[in-house]
């Protein structure tokens, strides 16, 4: 493991959807890409959002998920979400 410090002025998105209606799903993070929040905007304001923050885009890909894990049924993100239903 590095010692880096955490850099607050390294911003990074990854997006998981640009949906029909205009908008844009993604994940920003600050500092660590590990450690994110999922966002919503109309793909606009995602532009001026991106280019304000100067991100680093992220390449987009699936979470894996633990199937046969205790923890499975807490494996999953807002985007997961909006298209299937849960228990």
């Amino acid at each position: 493991m590095t010692d880096k410090p955490f850099d607050v002025s390294r911003r990074y998105v990854r997006v998981a959807e640009v949906r029909t209606d205009g908008f844009v799903e993604f994940e920003f993070s600050v500092g660590e890409p590990e450690m994110m929040v999922e966002l919503v905007m109309p793909k606009d304001a995602f532009d001026t959002f991106c280019a304000n923050n100067h991100v680093i885009f992220l390449e987009s890909k699936p979470r894996p998920k633990e199937k046969d894990s205790a923890n499975a049924e807490w494996q999953w993100n807002l985007h997961d979400a909006t298209h299937q239903r849960f228990r």
